[in-house]
């Protein structure tokens, strides 16, 4: 019989899938909140990390061994907004490939266009209804 520890030997490396890794960029401490607990009901091994503004997300992006597969990303914060932010991300060969889902309160068209020639893959607007916030995080992360 073979102990639990060598279980994980005997199985191709193809059923062991890598967790997904997100970075959340928002300046709000409860809509970053609500957004971890939302990902953690949707999926038991996605990682996320947390940054509060554009500048400290490059930061810790070109400091970080492991580039996220998503980024969540608000529009509406100090020091470098999501617009400067996603701009400048799009300039960086490492970092241009990643896919950004905005993650904000705005709902103007404008500013959803501008975002989007930015390079946004989607468009998600804060609605504090948790079961969208679920079904927008289980569309990435679904176990």
């Amino acid at each position: 019989m073979t102990s639990g520890s060598n279980l994980a030997s005997l199985w191709p490396s193809s059923f062991m899938k890598e967790p997904k890794i997100c970075l959340l960029v928002d300046d709000d401490p409860d809509d970053q909140e609500v957004f971890l607990t939302a990902l953690s009901d949707v999926s038991e091994t996605a990682l996320c990390l947390v940054a509060p503004d554009g500048d400290r997300a490059l930061e810790l992006l070109h400091n970080e061994e492991t580039i996220p597969d998503y980024i969540f990303l608000d529009l509406n914060m100090p020091r470098m907004n999501g617009f400067e932010f996603l701009a400048a991300m799009k300039k960086s060969k490492i970092l241009k490939d990643i896919p950004v889902i905005v993650y904000s309160t705005t709902s103007q068209p404008s500013q959803i266009e501008k975002v989007k020639k930015l390079g946004a893959t989607e468009f998600f607007t804060k609605t504090y209804k948790y079961k969208e916030l679920c079904a927008l995080l289980r569309k990435y992360f679904g176990d």
